[in-house]
């Protein structure tokens, strides 16, 4: 693994810093002001710290996005994302990427302090990993719902996070979903590992990369076919790993 420079290890512990600052306050502001406002209001409101902290990754750590595709999303139609996990990038990005949504995501993280509790003000889907039988009953039945009511539904379906240039197995949950629901899928992926990497205080300083691919059909097709055509395309589209200056 190369040396990390002073300087990146300095700025990395500015943004931790300030990052978690801002979330603090933040997240008692949302619960403050929740009551007074329906989803889509609450969805705007609680996505300006999201907002916040890709400005700081930008400013402080040097972090630039690119979105490739984007033409790709489809309008006025409600969709399963299906992305790639290689960080707590992309758990914020796709928030403002593509709104609103309804993340499928473990029920712990609902118990951390401050953000776990802006987090259920978003109506995600959450899932106890413990049980996969009621985590895919959850996913269905509450996929479908937010799906009738027009809200995206974005699942990683590796569950967990993968190094940079690498995929994992794919649950085949979120096809199932879509093919119950009746709406198409949208492929994304993305090599934001490199710039954050999973467990580490590190942020180092590049260009995220985001393809967007074409919607897949899912009308009359079964979902474990679905699910392989996702996981095709997102494979030959997560880049291979380069070391972080």
């Amino acid at each position: 693994m190369p040396a990390v420079s002073i300087n990146i290890r300095l700025r990395s512990l500015l943004f931790f810093i300030v990052y978690n600052l801002l979330g603090i306050v933040h997240s008692l502001l949302c619960l403050l002001v929740a009551p007074f406002l329906n989803f889509r209001q609450r969805y705007a409101f609680v996505n300006l710290w999201t907002a916040g902290a890709l400005w700081l990754l930008r400013h402080i750590n040097g972090i630039q996005v690119e979105v490739r595709g984007r033409e790709n999303l489809p309008a006025g139609e409600s969709v399963v994302v299906m992305a790639n996990h290689q960080s707590q990038w992309e758990t914020f990005f796709l928030q403002l990427l593509i709104a609103p949504q309804a993340t499928v995501l473990k029920r712990e993280l609902l118990r951390v302090p401050f953000f776990g509790w802006a987090l259920a003000l978003l109506d995600p889907i959450a899932i106890d990993r413990s049980k996969p039988g009621d985590a895919l009953k959850t996913i269905l039945r509450v996929g479908r719902k937010r799906l009738a009511e027009g809200t995206n539904v974005v699942i990683f379906p590796e569950g967990t996070r993968q190094a940079p240039g690498q995929v994992g197995r794919f649950n085949a949950g979120g096809a199932m979903l879509a093919c119950q629901a009746g709406v198409r899928v949208v492929p994304i992926a993305h090599n934001a590992g490199r710039f954050w990497p999973a467990r580490s205080l590190m942020r180092y300083p590049g260009t995220v990369t985001v393809d967007i691919g074409p919607p897949i059909e899912t009308a009359g097709r079964k979902a474990q076919a679905v699910s392989t055509e996702v996981e095709g395309w997102i494979r030959r589209h997560v880049e291979a790993p380069e070391a972080p200056h």
